[in-house]
């Protein structure tokens, strides 16, 4: 899991992993004059969305399948660090009933760490890689992404996605549900789009009052549509309402998915294809679209775009954590001493407990926040915070990211030992330093209860396992017996949590 990325050189090679719901993606890129350059991918149809059960368990076989593939995709990153790789899970694995239990085999087999992207921060980053392939088209663009397993729909403009929203549709799991035995009809296809422009609807006033001056397709199905489109005359990289129509019309009168014969549609794709184009003829219809450009790219260069960003000092994430601030009126002067006083200690630990850049961004990012339950109410604002957090959007958080932040939040005042339950829902490589960074925060909280601009006295940390020795001169806490109460409080609420902390005199 990245946090702080380390600077991405001239000719540095990064590279990305796509789970999708359909295919699995893997992107190799060399860093080269501010652009990208590609010099390896693979791409295998693991179609993991079809082994998903209504019980949000995985089928064997398509577990088998998906480890099998991320395996070989391993062996072609094994010579890449953890800081040049970010592989990204979608719709299907959020869908899990548990998600950490097929994450911990993927991870395995990958070599790296897998993220959870939530819907909207699918959205952002798909669009991320789309606005990178179109950088010169003026104006707000209209992006839609159909995936195997849901469906994103992101207006922005310039490399700002605006309005993002991921709908549980896709062209598996819409063949799925909506031809389940395969059979097409005029009448089932009618309903079935009927059905998904009852969903598109909930959002689709909202996206025309923003407007757009071009639509863009990405992805899979999209890319064979375009294809099927460019065979019927409609033009290179372009679906247009007629040869939607066209297509459609064909797979009505093919009458079963098994039947379905169009130009240039590979024997992969053919299985789910009437979802993905169901789903386009609804999104026509309710955007009130004429045409749709085609983009080669999609999340997997977004990922990449993403890196990039964070290692060039574009954190989306600063950017989310800074409007959350305002939206929940933190005060950001008692945000700044707590984030100070605690990367302060943080880095005399850094090393004696193995964090990493991503640590330090927890952190940063929970000092920030900690307060923000305070906008909910007093009593119980550390649970509010959490909550707010584990809920809320956060572009440019994964879903894992979001669960480590809200666990800080929750731990950072009372007793630790209920919260450290959840715990266990985190990755196990990151339980350590995510409980490290979670003493330092309660720590820095403490010393800073009087929401004083006095500077702190020198303080000495020496760690060591599951302890921590805090050396503070003794006459300045003789002169603050709240602090001193404060602190010896904090030394038995966490040793109930199976920490030991040790004060001592500088």
């Amino acid at each position: 899991m990245n946090g702080a990325a380390s600077a991405i050189g001239e000719g540095d090679v990064i590279a990305s992993v796509d789970l999708g719901s359909n295919s699995f993606h893997m992107l190799v890129a060399r860093y080269e004059l501010g652009s990208l350059q590609i010099i390896d991918r693979m791409r295998e149809m693991v179609r993991l969305a079809a082994g998903l059960g209504d019980d949000g368990s995985l089928d064997e076989a398509y577990r088998g399948r998906a480890l099998a593939c991320l395996s070989r995709f391993g062996q072609r990153l094994s010579g890449l660090p953890t800081t040049r790789v970010r592989a990204v899970a979608t719709n299907t694995v959020r869908r899990l009933a548990d998600p950490r239990a097929f994450l911990d085999g993927a991870e395995h087999e990958l070599g790296h760490a897998i993220e959870v992207a939530p819907g909207r921060e699918e959205a952002r980053l798909i669009y991320l890689g789309v606005a990178h392939a179109f950088p010169r088209l003026p104006g707000r663009r209209l992006v839609v992404d159909i995936g195997g397993g849901s469906t994103e729909f992101i207006i922005g403009e310039g490399l700002d996605a605006l309005e993002t929203e991921s709908l549980q549709m896709g062209c598996v799991v819409s063949t799925k549900h909506l031809f389940p035995d395969g059979s097409i009809t005029r009448k089932r296809w009618s309903r079935a789009r009927t059905e998904i422009a009852v969903e598109l609807r909930q959002f689709a006033p909202v996206y025309r009052a923003r407007g757009w001056s071009e639509a863009i397709g990405s992805s899979g199905t999209i890319k064979a549509l375009g294809s099927i489109s460019r065979e019927l005359g409609a033009g290179d990289w372009v679906v247009t309402r007629d040869s939607l129509s066209q297509i459609r019309e064909v797979i009505v009168a093919a009458g079963h998915v098994d039947n379905i014969r169009l130009p240039d549609l590979s024997e992969q794709r053919r299985p789910v294809i009437a979802g993905g184009a169901v789903i386009l003829d609804a999104v026509f219809e309710v955007l009130q679209l004429e045409r749709m450009l085609i983009s080669e790219s999609a999340l997997r260069e977004g990922l990449l775009w993403d890196m990039i960003g964070r290692a060039e000092q574009r954190d989306p994430r600063e950017r989310a954590v800074a409007a959350w601030s305002r939206r929940y009126a933190v005060d950001l002067e008692q945000a700044r001493r707590v984030e100070a006083t605690a990367i302060s200690m943080f880095e005399q630990v850094r090393r004696t407990w193995g964090l990493d850049d991503a640590a330090e961004a927890w952190l940063r990012f929970a000092s920030r926040l900690h307060e923000i339950g305070l906008a909910v109410a007093h009593s119980q604002h550390h649970l509010h915070a959490a909550y707010l957090v584990e809920h809320g959007d956060l572009p440019g958080f994964s879903s894992q990211e979001k669960q480590i932040l809200a666990f800080l939040l929750h731990t950072q005042r009372r007793g630790p030992a209920a919260a450290m339950q959840r715990l266990a829902e985190l990755p196990e490589r990151v339980q350590q330093p995510v409980v490290a960074v979670a003493v330092l925060l309660r720590l820095a909280i403490r010393l800073h209860r009087a929401r004083s601009d006095e500077a702190l006295p020198a303080m000495e940390l020496r760690a060591s396992g599951s302890s921590l020795r805090l050396a503070i001169d003794e006459s300045w806490l003789d002169a603050r017996p709240l602090t001193r109460a404060d602190l010896e409080q904090e030394r038995k609420l966490l040793s109930n949590a199976d920490f030991r902390l040790v004060l001592g005199a500088a």
